[in-house]
């Protein structure tokens, strides 16, 4: 053997129970080889080996999102204004005013999800005076989870919301008491009016949409995730919106390995989506990078259980019973593996009752099939699932609504929502997850410290110790649990021999620090493939060259992904974030200083930031 690539002098987690942590690894041919001591694996090194010393730190298997909205976050991620992990409301609107100065018409500005309120320090939401005033003329478009969005007076005239609008069906168009709009759209109970009125806005060419998904990924490889099963997602059309991951697939551009589920668009026609999508395509088509995994999240609208603990839970419609079984009954008969996004037990005990006579009809048999979320299940549904051979890919949405639940249903109730160490026990597949970019953060550092502590991402404590995971277990459930729903655990999840070389050196180490710690955790070398994806730090040497972003005013431009401190913000972003953000007073300023990237504060021009 010689290996292509050698990391040594590490504390190393390969979640093989026989050999739990070693110093040193060697991959070749895009698998792990062989793992051991620093001495045994460095004697296999040849003339073309890579050997890296990771100075001690700890490595863990590449971490795997088991739902992910991927593909239409990709497409989309350019263009977005995050808040996810930003501290203050103060900041955030800071940050919107920043941005709509930069954004030329007709585009919009958009905060599309992964945050709350309970993360900032005023504890509260922006008010939509605070929108309009931090942007008159470009239109806003902050969306709050899956229960509300707010837009300012742009974005009302530029989605056509008058007076005359009518309220669409399962959703509210807030008035005045002039009877017009006033910004704020309210999902009772669904979340159509949402998805229908961010559609309204002007989208990236396709080669924006390219380096947008490109941008993503690789921030998404900072964070040490490898993999994710893509859910689908509305508006997100099969075969036309997978063009752009088909596309970086064949050209070898792709550093997140994706597994992809197909979500029906069009409500009373789901069985004629599936039955065109059987023609073109089937479970396991493609390759370890990019596959086609099955059919859901959404199988059929009348099973569409929107989670907004804001809302009293909405009973689903009569015809849900008929139009599932229609749909499952066919993927059955042609083998298809199948996910149904379910949050409430007594929708899950209406799927269920679904399930169980297909099953009795077609006999799944092995068939590979599970519930996303789950938040409410009772251990009788879940020894049902267990007897139909289903799993369940649990999400930290509790993290950023938990506050909601417990005003709703009380502290007791969320103590065991979703029941995750109740689902472990009873050897049902359980993988970890986000659902991220829109009802939560794609972070999956804020999802391992939710399991972990069983807090939400504003503080609040939801669990007990009896349903919180141990560090090992929790990041089991977001590798080789996650594997399960892909079928692919044999393959991926762990850093044991002939297993894919996916992985990930951390900031800090996972299993040291304080609990508190691990949401800021992030990866300083992620390796996909045997290959470097992502590199900071000390490795920066191993780092891909950088892409450009487009367009040239994208939020991500001056602001990235997930929130940084400003002294953890790569120099370049940084600066160029302040010279966006400021006068153009401060600009001179710098452009005639002698020397532009010396600290050093402005005074007199009207502005109190530092220039560099």
């Amino acid at each position: 053997m010689e290996p292509d690539l050698i990391l040594h002098n590490g504390k190393i987690t390969t979640l093989d129970p026989k050999k739990p942590e070693v110093e040193s690894l060697a991959v070749e041919n895009g698998r792990v080889a062989k793992v051991g001591l620093n001495s045994e694996i460095l004697a296999t090194r040849g003339p073309k080996t890579r050997v890296v010393d990771v100075g001690g730190r700890r490595v863990i298997p590449g971490l795997n999102d088991s739902h992910l909205h991927l593909i239409r976050g990709g497409l989309n991620f350019n263009l977005e204004l995050r808040w996810d992990g930003v501290p203050s409301l103060a900041d955030a609107l800071r940050m919107l005013k920043d941005q709509a100065r930069h954004t030329p018409p007709p585009q919009w500005v958009r905060v599309v999800g992964g945050w709350t309120e309970f993360q900032f320090a005023e504890r509260r939401m922006p008010t939509l005076d605070e929108i309009n005033d931090v942007s008159p003329d470009t239109p806003v478009f902050v969306l709050h989870l899956y229960d509300r969005a707010l837009l300012n007076g742009a974005a009302l005239r530029a989605c056509g919301y008058t007076k005359d609008t009518p309220n669409p069906p399962g959703g509210e168009i807030q008035r005045d008491k002039q009877g017009n709009p006033s910004g704020l759209l309210i999902a009772r109970p669904n979340a159509m009016i949402l998805y229908a009125s961010l559609a309204k806005g002007p989208k990236l060419s396709l080669e924006q949409q390219t380096n947008s998904t490109r941008h993503f990924m690789r921030e998404l490889n900072r964070l040490g995730l490898t993999s994710a099963i893509d859910a689908g997602g509305g508006f997100q059309n099969y075969p036309d919106d997978y063009k752009v991951v088909e596309d970086l697939h064949q050209r070898g551009e792709l550093t997140v390995r994706l597994a992809y589920n197909l979500f029906t668009q069009r409500p009373k026609q789901e069985l004629d989506d599936f039955a065109k999508w059987v023609t073109m395509t089937k479970p396991g088509a493609g390759s370890d990078f990019y596959r086609m995994n099955g059919a859901g999240e959404m199988l059929t609208f009348s099973a569409a259980d929107f989670e907004d603990f804001l809302e009293p839970r909405p009973d689903l419609p009569a015809a849900l019973e008929q139009e599932l079984t229609q749909v499952v009954r066919f993927l059955a008969q042609h083998r298809w593996p199948f996910r149904l996004h379910a949050t409430y037990d007594e929708s899950i005990s209406r799927f269920l009752d679904v399930f169980e006579r297909v099953n009795a009809e077609i006999p799944f048999a092995g068939l590979r099939w599970f519930f996303d979320h789950a938040e409410t299940i009772t251990e009788q549904n879940l020894e049902r699932v267990r007897a139909l051979g289903g799993g369940i890919a649990i999400q930290h949405r509790m993290a950023y609504q938990g506050e909601y639940f417990i005003d709703r249903y009380g502290a007791e109730a969320a103590s065991h929502t979703p029941p995750v160490a109740q689902m472990i026990k009873m050897g049902l597949p359980v993988g970890a997850g986000t659902d991220a970019t829109r009802v939560a953060s794609y972070n999956p550092w804020v999802s391992l410290y939710w399991l972990v502590s069983g807090k939400t991402v504003g503080g609040k404590t939801l669990y007990p110790q009896a349903n919180r995971l141990d560090r090992t277990e929790a990041l089991r459930r977001y590798t080789q649990g996650s594997a399960w729903f892909s079928g692919e655990e044999t393959k991926k999840g762990a850093l044991m021999t002939g297993q894919l070389a996916d992985l990930a050196v951390l900031s800090a180490d996972y299993f040291a620090v304080p609990e508190n710690e691990i949401k800021p955790i992030e990866s300083v070398l992620t390796i996909v493939d045997g290959k470097a994806v992502y590199a900071a730090a000390e490795f920066s040497k191993l780092a891909l060259p950088p892409l450009p972003i487009l367009p040239e005013w994208s939020p991500v431009k001056a602001f990235g992904g997930y929130h940084q401190s400003r002294s953890e913000q790569p120099v370049a972003r940084r600066t160029s974030a302040i010279l966006q953000s400021c006068c153009d007073g401060l600009l001179r300023a710098v452009l005639g200083s002698g020397n532009p990237w010396e600290p050093r504060p402005l005074q007199g021009i009207g502005c109190d930031c530092f220039a560099f």
